[in-house]
């Protein structure tokens, strides 16, 4: 499976807010890791830091700005615009994939240009048009409901239309534009937009939320918390670590706050330090978010008997389609690692019989089928999947289906889809995200090594993770310095995390550094955990294996 990131999950339903206050931030369903799907490339499980400064912003998408009325003072007008820039939020996914195509029309052509000015190009590509100020929907299926404060309820934006739930705080924010409590449930919402629909570009939108939940109301828990979660979406780790721990000296139940420290604490490696904050969160607000960050911490251990227990517990208690479908889709990914396919596609059936256009399931399933060998199905699920969502990890996935296939013109093909995560990886960076562990995982096989090798020492120098270690020891190892690699090799597999990957990466460094004993070790054990671990990888490390058994 693609690399987990930690960012989001689904929230319980109850209300933590403060007394008085507008509604608790509340996102619709985690995937990849400690929680979520997302938008890792590459196999294995991870996710990344960036560096607390804000970005520069995206130049487009965003309304002119207002004249300012007669007699109307400096301080009203920053006020003034700095809450219309909240109301920005419509979304048309159609417009902004079919932009994002356009913009990586020609394959490995994009690779030519210079990846800075194509960053500013297609966030405007990406996002003109498809920002509107109110931004429509009012009405939206299960979101129209307005609490008696007047802003939308906790769990609606879980259990409904995410942007008809965005209009509604919207709407409710015009009326009421000093609610603190609405405008970080709006931030949080626009990190949860960002996830779920492949849009970096709403990350500054709710760092400006969340900033002015705080200029409202200094300190309070809901919108520290959503820095958090804002800085884990995008890979800032340490960032994410001391906003979850200044939101919990507030309010020491607050749950996205718990849950957020435990991913990043995981995400920087300290697997110690996770399990203790796991164990903390469990004993303060029990949960399915909870559950499944207790779950990955023991997987990340090679407890998979624990993790399994525990996911399953957790699938037993939940009832929201949205809890179902992201517990059932964790338990498939859980499977698919362990090779077990038949029970992966039971669970992600499970998943999507709750919500059937869950993307995690739907991109589990394809891997699933691939592994089974139904590769039709697989290319077509895929396909399906990149042209709603075109994300990092299920994009690589299809390339490596097209080059596996090997048919007339799936060259070309899969270069398109290479090319669509360097764009994915440009809107990303202008939305103020890092992508180096993504590009290290992505360029290493498919793109520029150099780069591969560049972005993987810049992840490894900001946090420790066993994904860091095997993104660096891949990238030396393409880069011929396989000597340099193997220790990282060895420190991605020493947690005991049952990874095929990891595996099969350690044996070909090994192989390349003349330990053929150790190599035949890993490269049996990657093909016996999981044989349909990538379509490309598992067959270079059959074709490995066998030229290291015809050499004893």
């Amino acid at each position: 499976m693609p690399p987990r990131t930690t960012d989001s999950t689904p929230e319980r339903r109850d209300d933590d807010r403060a007394p008085s206050t507008g509604p608790e931030p509340e996102t619709a369903g985690e995937r990849e890791g400690g929680a979520a799907a997302g938008a890792g490339a590459g196999s294995g499980k991870g996710g990344d830091g960036t560096s607390g400064a804000r970005p520069a912003e995206p130049g487009a998408g965003h309304t002119a700005p207002t004249p300012s009325p007669a007699g109307e003072d400096s301080d009203e007008r920053d006020e003034r615009d700095e809450r219309d820039e909240g109301y920005e939020g419509g979304d048309d996914t159609d417009q902004r994939v079919a932009a994002m195509r356009r913009a990586a029309d020609g394959g490995r052509r994009w690779r030519a240009l210079h990846l800075a000015g194509c960053a500013v190009l297609l966030a405007v590509a990406v996002t003109g048009g498809a920002v509107a100020v109110g931004g429509g929907q009012d009405g939206g299926t299960g979101v129209d409901a307005v609490s008696a404060a007047g802003a939308l309820s906790p769990g609606d934006l879980a259990r409904g239309d995410l942007d008809g739930g965005i209009a509604s705080l919207q709407k409710h924010l015009r009326a009421q534009p000093r609610d603190f409590g609405g405008w970080s449930t709006l931030g949080v919402a626009y990190v949860e937009q960002a996830r779920t629909k492949g849009d970096p570009s709403r990350y500054p939108q709710a760092e400006r939320a969340l900033r002015r939940s705080l200029d409202l109301e200094p300190g309070n828990d809901q919108a520290l918390a959503g820095q958090a979660a804002l800085a884990a979406a995008r890979h800032d780790f340490p960032g994410a670590l001391n906003h979850a721990d200044r939101a919990l000296k507030q309010n020491p139940y607050n749950e996205r706050a718990l849950c957020t420290r435990v991913d990043a604490l995981v995400e920087l490696g300290r697997y110690d330090d996770a399990a203790k904050a796991a164990d903390t969160a469990d004993d303060r607000r029990p949960g399915v978010p909870v559950f499944t960050r207790y779950a990955y911490v023991h997987e990340l251990r090679g407890d998979v008997r624990t993790a399994r227990s525990v996911l399953e517990r957790a699938l037993g208690s939940a009832s929201a389609p949205a809890d179902v479908a992201y517990v059932a889709t964790s338990l498939g990914q859980l499977a698919w690692n362990q090779g077990e396919y038949k029970t992966a596609l039971g669970h992600y059936a499970r998943a999507l019989a709750a919500d059937d256009a869950y993307l995690p399931a739907l991109e589990g399933r394809a891997r699933a089928q691939a592994a089974s060998g139904d590769r039709a199905a697989a290319v077509t699920g895929l396909e399906q999947v990149v042209a709603r969502f075109p994300l990092p990890g299920p994009l690589v996935a299809l390339g490596e289906l097209y080059e596996d296939r090997g048919a007339d013109g799936d060259r070309a093909k899969a270069g398109d889809q290479y090319a669509l995560v360097d764009a994915w990886t440009a809107l990303a960076r202008a939305g103020g995200a890092n992508t180096d562990l993504e590009t290290a995982l992505a360029a290493a096989d498919h793109g520029d090594r150099k780069e591969a090798l560049r972005s993987a020492r810049a992840e490894w120098d900001r946090r420790h993770s066993v994904h860091t270690a095997d993104a660096l020891a891949w990238a030396l190892h393409v880069n011929g310095r396989d000597e340099e690699a193997l220790p990282y090799a060895r420190r991605a597999t020493a947690t005991g995390y049952r990874n095929a990957v990891f595996l099969y990466h350690r044996g070909v460094i090994e192989r390349a550094t003349g330990d053929e004993r150790a190599a035949r070790t890993h490269l049996k054990a990657a093909l016996d955990l999981n044989p349909g671990f990538s379509p490309l990888g598992a067959r270079e490390a059959r074709t490995a294996l066998k030229d290291l058994e015809g050499n004893r």
